[in-house]
């Protein structure tokens, strides 16, 4: 079965973005085409498509893209823009601009992250409006104002130092690493936006940092660019595959390449900033003192307020209900105390394996709930076994003598139906539980 489309791309002809269009339907971004501005509206009327790509070359393309944002407001729609035009455009008007189109691996990860930002940004809102509704309103969490920092490690070269030579001009504070020693160095001292490896000859110190940073959590959202002597050295999917968010020849004009590693900073410091925001709910008075999480009453009231917003957005939106299942271990820790020692444990562990975007609580002793806003059902079944996997291959405390236990769960999840109420689906993700995978 075909799955639905997922980017509104408006071009005049297939010159330009018709061979990205073709890799992005080989990769499940299933594309749409309008030839017009005006059939664009009429699409985004028609379709609640997630992102749109924009042939820059389309007269009027400035203003158009304002009017495609107006037509599906309150939802967030984010803009790849591509032509040599577009990266003369004043900022903002696009999240991306490239003067020529980006690997299809590249697009893909970059739209997806842009995605994920709107909705994460959406929920802050949401989060926002409801804290303050039970008189305790979130603090607010701006942006770091301190200058843009970017990490540059590499040997020296002609075409690197111009590139951080241009990073500086447009107000970056650029740190030189020499060697991926001195750059873990620097990482791990203090806070970086973006990272830009130099290729050079040899490609293994760029792409020993960039595993590096994949697997450390503090470091792996941090975007890495990795700039190349010319096109055509490696295999491009292979290295978006690897984490890069951009990769960048030495005869991509060095303004440019600049332009590009400025767009992935801000995007990291206001996804840093969003974060905050969300997490913030959890120092609050109103959240379950033990875990930390949304308690059954602020979770109703929140649930109803995301509801809305998603019908409003026309997203998706899934409930999932974790209840933990009562094995002879569980009995046994129960009647001892030992899983109420646990429970707090693994209310934090929930909380730390969800997005950043979604909602958890603590429906009652041994019983969450999730909120996961843009998420269809199927996909949200699969987020709760993981979930539970990941719990159940921790061992927790069962007293002296005794072998440590584990917890497994039973799931259940539902999808928000049209005008199905939230305690409805709540009802019947409860209804929907039996055993994890």
């Amino acid at each position: 079965m075909t799955s639905d489309p997922r980017i509104l791309v408006v071009a005049p002809d297939d010159d330009l973005i018709g061979s990205l269009c073709q890799g992005l339907d080989a990769l499940g971004w299933r594309t749409v085409t309008a030839r017009s501005l005006a059939g664009a509206v009429q699409v985004l009327i028609d379709w609640p498509l997630e992102t749109v790509i924009v042939d820059a070359r389309m007269p009027g393309a400035v203003d158009g893209i304002a009017a495609l944002r107006q037509t599906v407001s309150p939802r967030k729609l984010p803009v790849m823009a591509i032509g040599p035009e577009a990266v003369d455009w004043p900022v903002g008007v696009a999240d991306i601009a490239m003067s020529g189109p980006p690997h299809a691996a590249q697009a893909a990860l970059r739209l997806e992250n842009l995605v994920r930002a709107a909705i994460a940004e959406e929920e802050v809102s949401l989060r926002e409006a409801t804290f303050a509704a039970r008189g305790e309103p979130l603090p607010s969490t701006d942006e770091d104002p301190a200058p843009l920092r970017v990490l540059a490690a590499g040997k020296p070269d002609r075409h690197f130092l111009a590139l951080s030579n241009a990073l500086s001009d447009r107000g970056c504070e650029v740190v030189a690493a020499p060697t991926p020693y001195t750059a873990f160095d620097y990482l791990h001292e203090r806070p970086f936006d973006a990272a830009v490896l130099w290729g050079a000859e040899d490609h293994a110190p760029a792409l020993s940092i960039a595993s590096g940073m994949k697997r450390n959590t503090r470091l792996y959202h941090i975007p890495a660019v990795l700039y190349l002597r010319g096109s055509g050295e490696i295999n491009l999917s292979e290295l978006y595959n690897r984490g890069f968010a951009d990769v960048a020849a030495a005869d991509t004009p060095e303004e440019e390449t600049a332009e590009r590693i400025v767009a992935l900073a801000r995007h990291h410091r206001r996804h840093v900033a969003i974060r905050k925001a969300l997490e913030s709910a959890r120092g609050s008075g109103l959240t379950d003192p033990a875990t930390g999480l949304f308690t059954p009453e602020l979770f109703a009231s929140h649930l109803a307020r995301v509801a809305e917003g998603a019908r409003l957005r026309r997203r998706p939106l899934s409930v999932v209900v974790l209840r933990v299942a009562e094995t002879p271990a569980v009995h046994q820790a129960r009647n001892g105390g030992w899983l109420d020692r646990a429970l707090p444990q693994i209310g934090a562990m929930v909380s730390r394996l969800i997005r950043t975007e979604d909602t958890a609580a603590r429906l009652s002793a041994d019983v969450f709930a999730l909120a996961l806003p843009a998420t269809r059902g199927p996909s949200g079944r699969v987020a709760a076994d993981r979930i539970a996997a990941v719990i159940g291959c921790t061992a927790f405390d069962a007293g002296v003598d005794r072998s440590p236990f584990v917890v497994e769960f039973e799931v259940g999840v539902a999808e928000v139906g049209p005008g199905e109420s939230p305690a409805a689906v709540l009802e019947r993700a409860s209804r929907d539980i039996r055993p994890s995978l």
